[in-house]
């Protein structure tokens, strides 16, 4: 997931009571055997995450402790925060050395991030089963080369003629998830309409009821406003490099929600993603850029030749596939409390390949120019994270090597 929620699974070997996951997944150690790929096995400190009410976090570098608990906060306090926060995602290397569970767990589970802890259950709300049409907010200053690298990505989805491995058959493992009638989600996922705010309508500082008010302003504009597509329309408010969001860089890098009635007039579900090439690249577009806590170890080169933009599109991914399975934070999560949902993308934050979990990204490819990533686009190569399969319970990309 990306945005808010409360912080999970700190310490790998501590049961977290908001998600009842004993073992974090993403702090499993996995051995595997070697490719005639040229894989990359890129070796990093155990990932970290964390995440506030109703966010996804993407993270991709260690974050601050959380803070103090307030047990005297009111009522209505504690439920606009719940209502706030979605789920945010972060994946990066967290600065501290490896656990007891981590030692255990090495070599004895042959896939990514599985674990018998895991409890992913289906909380009988909607998923996105109708084809999908992803609306964008360009909020800033958009290079027209940093708006086709997302483009494409998005097209991409649903391009099954890409050459293997695909973002198209990374999506597979999304289309798994059901609603109640067993309908899958959809496998037709276009770039929708696009909206420019150029000016930044609500200033270069936005916190999260700001950002819903970006979105009404894209959709009641009164020339070319975005269109209401409550079932099939997903909204993505993408920020410059010089525009900061509530809490960016310190415990988030995108999350996903669903816009208030109150507020935009309907009910929408939405991500915002940033772009954090200035302002904490060590943080949300690891690996291709790396903390400065840590010494020796040295960024890989983005696919695309921009690293604050390539490290957009993982987290963009994640947050995809989050909106896609759990909507409206009511479906497809582990844990009781929809307050704190641990999502199929948060399950595997940091596992782009065989191999992945604990200290690793897993295995990787490069490309005649020494890029790393691990799959293919229209046109373009990506470095996606996985997601887990329910089916299989753990985490899997069309890169595996199993």
């Amino acid at each position: 997931m990306s945005v808010l929620i409360s912080p999970k699974g700190t310490k790998c070997n501590i049961l977290n009571s908001s998600t009842n996951i004993q073992i974090n997944p993403s702090c499993v150690y996995i051995n595997t055997h070697t490719t005639t790929l040229h894989p990359t096995l890129h070796s990093t400190p155990p990932l970290h995450s964390k995440m506030h009410h109703h966010s996804t976090t993407t993270r991709r570098s260690p974050a601050p402790p959380p803070p103090p608990q307030h047990p005297t906060l009111t009522l209505l306090f504690t439920l606009f925060l719940s209502l706030n926060l979605t789920t945010a995602w972060r994946p990066y290397p967290q600065h501290q050395k490896n656990n007891i569970t981590e030692l255990i767990y090495n070599g004895y589970k042959k896939y990514e991030g599985s674990s018998e802890f895991v409890k992913l259950k289906y909380h009988m709300g909607p998923v996105l089963t109708e084809n999908i049409a992803v609306h964008i907010i360009w909020y800033g200053t958009w290079p027209t080369s940093q708006k086709k690298i997302i483009r494409e990505f998005i097209n991409s989805i649903s391009d099954s003629a890409n050459r293997a491995p695909s973002v198209s058959g990374w999506w597979k493992t999304v289309q798994l998830y059901t609603d109640q009638t067993g309908s899958n989600i959809t496998r037709t996922v276009k770039l929708g309409k696009e909206k420019n705010d150029r000016l930044m309508s609500h200033g270069k500082k936005l916190t999260r009821l700001s950002i819903q008010s970006v979105i009404k302003s894209a959709v009641t504009a009164k020339t070319k406003p975005l269109p209401i597509h409550p079932k099939g329309g997903l909204y993505l408010l993408l920020t410059a490099d010089d525009v900061y969001v509530q809490d960016f860089c310190q415990n988030v890098c995108g999350f996903h929600y669903f816009t208030y009635p109150s507020i935009v007039g309907y009910t929408l579900p939405y991500a915002w993603i940033g772009n954090s090439a200035k302002l904490c690249p060590g943080v949300c577009a690891y690996p291709f850029a790396v903390p400065n806590y840590i010494p020796g170890l040295k960024p890989v080169k983005s696919p695309n030749g921009d690293v604050g933009i390539d490290g957009m599109i993982s987290v963009i991914g994640h947050e995809l596939a989050e909106l896609a399975s759990n909507p409206l934070v009511n479906a497809w999560y582990a844990g009781q409390d929809p307050s704190f949902p641990v999502e199929i993308a948060d399950l595997c934050e940091g596992i782009y390949g065989t191999g992945g979990g604990g200290s690793y990204t897993g295995q990787m490819m490069n490309d005649q120019d020494g890029a790393t990533y691990n799959m293919h686009g229209i046109r373009r190569k990506y470095l996606v994270q996985w997601v887990w399969n329910h089916v299989l319970n753990y985490c899997t990309g069309p890169n595996a090597l199993d």
